[in-house]
């Protein structure tokens, strides 16, 4: 069977979670929003107000969870997946600082795009290393470490993370690491769910203020569905390259070994069954 027709039967065999990526994300989003707005005047609201968060990053947590249990293969050393969607809060902490440093490089690319070009020489300046030349390929570098490496570097150890908690198997998450196929498939995700979207809001707005309006409304419909489509794929694809890797490496085959025979004689040593023609008569 092929990765892809791997990857598209292991969403068809789960419905249940995939129909949940769509409508409990949406739920949580919206309930996230009303969060925002919620009064704190009196003392149940205030209570309110510092429950709902915590509900909210449980039932995120348990989906994404839960849905890569059931696209995965269970070989029954799984912990509960209770103890599989905490450990996710290692990697979505991971995730946030990394995030921020990313936002900090992107305030200061300007300042090293100026400092770059100020080093070139004068032709450089003029033709190639030009300030905006340089902005655009720092700001284009930023964009693929955001998009591309970080979730291809943590999506592989969070999935197994969900699965094994932090006693994963390291050496099948670092193959993934490894495989071109994971980071093609990361890379399209990412095109799809963010450059797509981002084309959709380009534009100057045009028509009526219901037109707009409209209009706004079906393209945040159409990115929500693009976003958690390839979301859902992406863990599809990582399911069947994972559980793919059925054969271990070379240094984990487990060798023939000669057994030790011999006949029940005290005379004789057991030894290593010997080749056919130096059989004892």
């Amino acid at each position: 069977m092929s990765v892809f027709a791997d990857c598209f039967g292991r969403l068809k065999r789960a419905p249940v979670w995939v129909a949940l990526q769509y409508g409990l994300t949406l739920v949580l989003l919206l309930a996230g929003l009303g969060w925002t707005r919620l009064p704190d005047r009196h003392w149940w609201q205030v209570g309110l107000t510092l429950l709902l968060p915590l509900l909210l990053i449980i039932s995120a947590l348990e989906l994404q969870a839960g849905t890569v249990r059931k696209l995965a293969d269970d070989d029954g050393t799984r912990v509960k997946l209770v103890w599989g969607a905490v450990t996710l809060l290692v990697w979505v902490a991971l995730a946030w600082v990394t995030w921020a440093a990313l936002d900090w490089c992107d305030d200061h690319i300007w300042q090293w795009a100026s400092y770059l070009n100020a080093k070139a020489s004068a032709d450089g300046r003029a033709t190639v290393f030009t300030f905006q030349h340089i902005q655009s390929w720092l700001t284009g570098l930023e964009w693929v470490v955001r998009w591309i490496v970080l979730p291809a570097k943590l999506i592989p150890y969070a999935a197994a993370s969900a699965q094994w908690g932090l006693r994963m198997p390291l050496r099948r998450v670092i193959r993934m690491l490894w495989n071109w196929r994971w980071w093609g498939g990361v890379a399209l995700a990412a095109l799809v769910a963010v450059v797509l979207p981002e084309n959709f809001f380009a534009g100057e707005p045009r028509g009526t203020v219901a037109a707009q309006v409209w209009a706004v409304g079906l393209k945040l419909t159409v990115t929500y569905l693009l976003a958690v489509t390839s979301w859902v794929v992406l863990l599809g694809w990582w399911a069947a390259l994972f559980c793919g890797q059925q054969r271990p490496p070379a240094d984990e085959e487990m060798v023939a070994v000669p057994v030790l025979t011999g006949p029940p004689d005290g005379e004789l040593k057991a030894r290593a069954v010997p080749p056919q023609d130096e059989t004892p008569q």
